[in-house]
């Protein structure tokens, strides 16, 4: 969930407490090193590497599903760290791909690390290039209904590489519009209901050359990579406030429509810890 819109123009780096050795380096620039640190990510050489980000409180909400006060901004004090380290995620990925609920929260938005983080917009383009990554990640929206707004910058900028992934009736509902020619339509060869996160998986492999996705939810569709033990590793944001909840209230933690404990139990190891100013940024791998 996003809504990072009240920005910070400063910031500062974060205090590296844990550091993974998985991966290879990527080749920072000097001021994402100085404010990151360094930062590893691995790449298979079969199949492909699927990470997730989020932000949470304390008590694990990651939305608080309230007009106006949906997004991350919300639950991290719209911290500049926290928008740093989303771009340097989106950065290094192949392809961002998130949930039509995610879109229909922040509609105008672009998942590229630009559009997140403005300030290191140039540090971010260097990074690219030191990657030999021709162009932004690809941008993959999810929707099995196909109940999307062809119209929204994500689809008809063409500013970013965009596919939308839908079932046979989604299809048929977008065919009712003009679709933009930029935009990829790939259809699940499924009537309705939830896409398995396999076949997302493969759909978006077959149209990226590189090995690395990012999934930033929401926590309805980060709930079907999970379940499915599709998911490598996890960054979490951890913001030091506490949301609560009222009985039957709609607030959203990060896995949602999915059970795991205590018949189906998924652990994860803690990877690496960076300290931010208010926030405490931790990853974790959930080896296949």
């Amino acid at each position: 969930m996003l809504s990072h819109k009240r920005r910070s123009s400063h910031i500062t780096a974060l205090r590296t407490m844990m550091e993974t050795t998985r991966g290879r380096g990527l080749p920072l620039p000097p001021n994402l090193s100085r404010l990151y640190g360094a930062f590893r990510l691995p790449t298979p050489r079969l199949g492909l590497h699927v990470f997730s980000n989020f932000v949470s409180t304390l008590d694990g909400v990651v939305s608080l599903q309230v007009k106006g006060h949906s997004g991350g901004g919300d639950i991290s004090g719209f911290s500049g760290q926290d928008r740093m380290v989303m771009g340097l995620l989106r950065a290094a990925a192949d392809a961002v791909i998130v949930g039509s609920g995610t879109l229909a929260a922040d509609p105008d938005h672009l998942w590229t690390p630009q559009a997140i983080c403005p300030e290191l917009g140039e540090d971010f383009r260097r990074l690219s290039d030191a990657m030999a990554k021709p162009r932004a990640a690809l941008n993959v929206i999810v929707s099995a209904g196909g109940t999307v707004n062809l119209r929204l910058p994500v689809f008809a900028s063409r500013k970013v590489p965009a596919m939308i992934i839908t079932t046979a009736r989604g299809a048929k509902q977008l065919q009712r519009h003009r679709v933009p020619d930029a935009v990829q339509i790939q259809v699940i060869q499924r009537g309705s209901g939830e896409i398995p996160a396999a076949d997302i998986l493969r759909a978006v492999g077959r149209a990226i050359a590189g090995k690395r996705v990012l999934v930033e939810g929401g926590p309805r569709l980060l709930g079907t990579f999970y379940k499915a033990r599709l998911i490598d590793e996890q960054f979490l944001s951890l913001a030091p406030q506490l949301s609560g909840r009222e009985r039957g209230d709609s607030r959203m933690s990060l896995v949602m429509g999915k059970t795991f404990a205590p018949r189906d139990p998924l652990w994860g190891q803690l990877i690496d810890v960076r300290q931010g100013s208010r926030l405490l940024f931790l990853r974790y791998s959930f080896g296949k």
